[in-house]
């Protein structure tokens, strides 16, 4: 029973940690550009896991190194970005109802690249998702070229993640999951160094509470939404599976929308119906045959 109880308390912070993530990626946008934000994250999370990343680097054999780094740049790195730059025109509880299109990324990027086997129920879950899809970005609003061109930047970071996941799960199976996390993030340190420098943080008031409090918002979501939340979830899945972990996509966008709805965005029922059809294509996709 204490086990079970442990499993739903990390199984809860983690959907508040990352179903937060979308409303920190807007705040620290306040006063600081996409740019600055997403880099500002990656360098938090590079530097919490900084500790650890000497024992991986004596653990990690020499030639799986690239595909290390490769997996950071794939899987955090280019999202962190894109995400960032989402936001510019979607508010952050659409982008986080569409991140749960993740699995079903995970299981086209699965089937097309890396001869993954699929159930009847897998590709149907597939297809509920799409149609969901296609739903959301009708209720949400007038339909320009704009906006499903910063919907699509959302699509490619899910898509990013699925070609992540299927990567490490082929490639990287005997590597530890902190030690490719604490060796990836340690290497986009200088990267996002380099892109603050050119992208004028240093330039900015640093004094001023605005750019301090935009700065405190991405630091939270690098050392927070993307570190401490690695490392519970490698835990829960250890302690609990990768079904019961899995599960954490459906608490995401809950979260997601609840931090839209405090800030003042508009989220209508028919989004809310386009979430229960899309996570209802997840759970057939990750449902066990």
């Amino acid at each position: 029973m204490r086990d079970k109880l442990i499993n739903w308390g990390i199984f809860i912070a983690l959907s508040v940690i990352w179903g937060s993530s979308f409303i920190l990626m807007k705040a620290g946008m306040v006063a600081l550009s996409p740019y600055q934000v997403a880099s500002i994250r990656i360098l938090s999370a590079g530097l919490v896991l900084l500790p650890f990343a000497r024992k991986a680097l004596l653990q990690v054999p020499r030639n799986k190194m690239p595909l290390v780094i490769l997996s950071g740049l794939i899987g955090n790195f280019f999202p962190a970005y894109l995400f960032c730059i989402s936001e510019i025109k979607l508010d952050s509880s659409l982008v986080g109802i569409l991140n749960a299109l993740t699995p079903l990324f995970t299981i086209l990027v699965g089937v097309g690249f890396f001869q993954l086997k699929v159930t009847t129920s897998k590709v149907v879950g597939v297809i509920i998702g799409f149609i969901g899809l296609c739903l959301l970005m009708r209720a949400s609003g007038t339909i320009s070229l704009q906006s499903l061109s910063y919907a699509a930047l959302v699509l490619l970071a899910t898509l990013l993640y699925g070609i992540n996941v299927n990567m490490v799960g082929r490639h990287l199976q005997g590597v530890g999951s902190l030690n490719i996390a604490s060796l990836a993030f340690t290497f986009l340190i200088i990267p996002c160094l380099i892109i603050l420098y050119f992208n004028h943080y240093f330039s900015l008031p640093l004094g001023s509470w605005t750019v301090q409090r935009s700065t405190l918002a991405a630091f939270v979501l690098g050392a927070m939404g993307t570190a401490f939340a690695s490392i519970l979830f490698y835990m829960l899945v250890k302690r609990a599976g990768t079904l019961f972990a899995s599960l954490v996509t459906y608490g995401i966008p809950f979260i997601a929308v609840l931090w839209g709805l405090w800030d003042g965005e508009s989220v209508n029922i028919w989004q809310m119906l386009c979430l229960g059809i899309i996570l209802s294509g997840v759970y057939l996709v990750n449902k066990k045959s």
